[in-house]
């Protein structure tokens, strides 16, 4: 459950951290228009901290720790989100520097993005499958 806590702390730590950078990234460079960056605080907050915060509550209800999936989904999602959250990240940053990139470049970006999204999405179904597993073992005592 340690484990489960310490990441959650991370996360609220690296929301606060990417709330800042955004605000003043973009003061820093007198940037008024939309960006990713806007966005990046609460993603963390939210896939960060309160689904940890939650999935501590289920862990303490349902011991999901000893399933043995439990450790596969956990990296999964981990990487997952933080592979998102640095792209979003990277691409925040070219849209406040108004960079020219290249296709290619943009292209990559928007790849990674999308990697980090199905590899959560593989996490999520994990997930359920871990919980639907364990209660069907209560159900079933």
């Amino acid at each position: 459950m340690k484990k489960i806590a310490r990441l959650s702390f991370f996360y609220s730590m690296l929301g606060m951290f990417l709330g800042l950078f955004y605000r003043e990234f973009t003061k820093m460079n007198n940037f008024t228009g939309e960006t990713s960056l806007a966005v990046l605080h609460t993603h963390v907050l939210v896939l960060g901290v309160f689904f940890l915060l939650i999935l501590l509550g289920l862990e303490k209800g349902f011991e999901l720790m000893k399933n043995e999936k439990f450790n596969r989904f956990f990296i999964t999602y981990n990487v997952g989100l933080l592979l998102s959250v640095i792209m979003m990240a990277i691409r925040g940053v070219i849209e406040v520097l108004n960079l020219e990139v290249s296709s290619m470049i943009d292209s990559m970006i928007s790849g990674f993005a999308g990697l980090g999204h199905i590899t959560m999405t593989i996490a999520y179904i994990l997930f359920f499958l871990m919980l639907l597993n364990r209660i069907k073992e209560i159900e079933n005592k």
